[in-house]
């Protein structure tokens, strides 16, 4: 870290400067990526993990061991907590629940709004150094009870190649597997 102290007021306009990325590198990387997932699966994802993560990973899977390790490594007081915030979440979301209503309009013409749940969604949760197992709440719950039937959860792996218990153990109140 630099520390600058006491800097002349003519130098403020120039270290308040904020660093600038160059997004044309950015992008073409971003492509090259999602390219070559398209063209080789799994595969590619396995392969990326270990070029920028350093985990080699045999599968993209949780297996049952580790949704096991997830119930007991982690403390009672916070399975308590994810439990509670779990029950306060679905409370919140379940009374925003759409219900339609059909109305007449003359005789013989009704209408009304219907809403369809998406069949299936994906959720990124932020995991590796500091696993956002919040984010599986907040993102999981509203997806359940909107009612998609299918919940896929991707998260980066810990240095060890696991997912973290805490996004696991959530993930599993929320009924993800």
């Amino acid at each position: 870290m630099k520390q600058i102290n006491n800097p002349d007021r003519s130098q403020w306009a120039e270290l308040l400067k904020r660093p600038t990325l160059n997004t044309e590198n950015l992008f073409d990387t971003v492509r090259g990526i999602i390219d070559r997932v398209r063209a080789e699966g799994d595969a590619a994802v396995l392969a990326l993990e270990e070029q920028f993560d350093k985990v080699k990973l045999t599968s993209l899977a949780v297996s049952d061991d580790e949704w096991q390790e997830a119930e007991t490594l982690l403390s009672d007081e916070l399975k308590t907590a994810i439990r509670l915030a779990k029950e306060n979440i679905e409370a919140f979301h379940a009374a925003q629940r759409f219900e339609g209503k059909k109305v007449t309009t003359q005789p013989g013409v009704t209408c009304w709004q219907k809403a369809v749940a998406i069949e299936k969604v994906g959720l990124y949760i932020p995991g590796g150094t500091a696993p956002l197992f919040s984010t599986v709440l907040m993102l999981a719950l509203p997806a359940k009870i909107a009612g998609c039937e299918e919940v896929v959860l991707c998260t980066p792996t810990n240095k060890e190649g696991k997912v973290a218990v805490e996004v696991l153990y959530a993930a599993q109140q929320c009924g993800v597997t």
